[in-house]
């Protein structure tokens, strides 16, 4: 997209309006809606609410440039949410500031193992570029396929999207994800790109699962966002870091970045420990109501409250598989593996693996439900994944 054109459609973004009824002063806050794997699609008719506690909310619907203008009588902060909706798209949820801003939307994944990672970013700097590497594979601008993987869209002149669809996940390998600074690839002392206001957001199946914003205050051209484990767990970094040169992204010193053992662990208050367990037990009583969408909704912010609580992990994924978000479930069931500990560790580990085995075999992905059958075994015994086993190689599994 050409950023003059970009930066004109904004113009009027910083216009005061006097309300009709209220009569306070309305700021207008301009958000342009596109698709994040056709480059340059617009998306009209998408739905955009703009929310902030206490304060009444804004809604407004993209027209046919997916321009869309939301007049507010409150601030354009980080305590505002932006809420954009369409039919056939993943829902995207963001914190402001939104004004002046870009923002894609992700078609509905059907794939059980797939991912799509959009980044998006402010006027400046021009190029920010997304990499993903996993064994034998680099995906990026000079390379945009991969073993199931493709670069759907590459960004050149500013606010992006940047996206990387990963069709599937193979099990047992390693996959990294960062963003580099092309703008300003020869000077590791940059500070450009933690003044960028990127964000990456990752879908799985219908759903945000992810979203990470960039470090501000930080130097260097490297944000190293995230990894997926061999096991398919989520492993955040979200650190910035300064490289001499785009080659050094295809060294072991980009690809290995910090090894699952050494990463250092995210540590919560007790406060919002505390807290994580409260919207957990009202997540359980929503799940038992029948009421799936808020259950959903509950165990999310308790993650969001507890990054490392293991229980609502796996609350969560019952809630997505019940509610026939198998993929999203099999994302939460692999966190919840990864996490669990103490005497019902291997409990939590076994009937997990049995889950998403349950989800493979549905889906007629055989050698894959044989598999988390196995692992299911290995962990507990239990005569359902022995009936698993047996089930998985009669369909010709090994």
């Amino acid at each position: 997209m050409n950023k003059a054109r970009v930066l004109n459609l904004f113009k009027t973004s910083s216009l005061i309006m006097l309300g009709a009824v209220s009569g306070n002063a309305l700021s207008a806050v301009d958000v342009q809606i596109l698709s994040a794997t056709v480059k340059d699609q617009k998306i009209a008719d998408a739905s955009a609410t703009l929310q902030k506690n206490g304060e009444q909310s804004v809604s407004a619907v993209s027209n046919a440039q997916g321009q869309v203008s939301l007049n507010t009588a409150y601030a354009d902060d980080a305590s505002a949410l932006l809420i954009i909706k369409k039919t056939g798209y993943s829902d995207l949820v963001v914190k402001c500031p939104c004004n002046g801003t870009t923002y894609a939307l992700s078609p509905v994944m059907n794939n059980l193992d797939g991912m799509r990672i959009v980044l998006n970013w402010g006027a400046e700097p021009l190029d920010l570029d997304s990499h993903t590497v996993y064994p034998n594979n680099h995906v990026y601008f000079s390379s945009m396929s991969g073993a199931d993987a493709l670069l759907d869209v590459d960004d050149t002149t500013s606010f992006g999207p940047e996206t990387i669809t990963i069709s599937r996940k193979h099990d047992g390998e390693r996959y990294v994800y960062a963003v580099h600074n092309y703008s300003d690839g020869k000077n590791p002392e940059s500070a450009t790109l933690s003044k960028s206001n990127a964000k990456v957001f990752v879908y799985v199946g219908q759903t945000l699962i992810r979203t990470y914003y960039v470090p501000t205050d930080k130097v260097g051209n490297l944000w190293t966002v995230f990894a997926v484990t061999e096991g398919g767990e989520f492993q955040d970094f979200n650190t910035i870091k300064g490289v001499t040169s785009e080659a050094r992204l295809q060294t072991s010193e980009f690809q290995g970045v910090i090894d699952q053992s050494t990463a250092q662990a995210v540590s919560y208050s007790a406060a919002s420990q505390d807290s994580a367990k409260e919207l957990n037990t009202q997540g359980e009583a929503a799940y038992h109501a029948g009421k799936l969408d808020e259950a959903i909704r509950l165990y999310q912010s308790a993650i969001e409250q507890n990054g490392n609580y293991g229980q609502a992990y796996s609350n969560l994924g019952l809630a997505f598989q019940k509610a026939g978000r198998v993929a999203e479930a099999m994302w939460a069931n692999r966190k919840a593996i990864a996490l669990a500990d103490g005497t019902t560790a291997p409990v939590v580990r076994a009937s997990s693996h049995f889950n998403n085995a349950k989800i493979y075999e549905a889906a007629g992905q055989w050698q894959d439900a044989l598999r988390e059958y196995q692992y299911a075994k290995a962990e507990k015994a239990n005569p359902a994944y022995d009936k698993g086993i047996k089930r998985m190689q009669e369909k010709g599994a090994k």
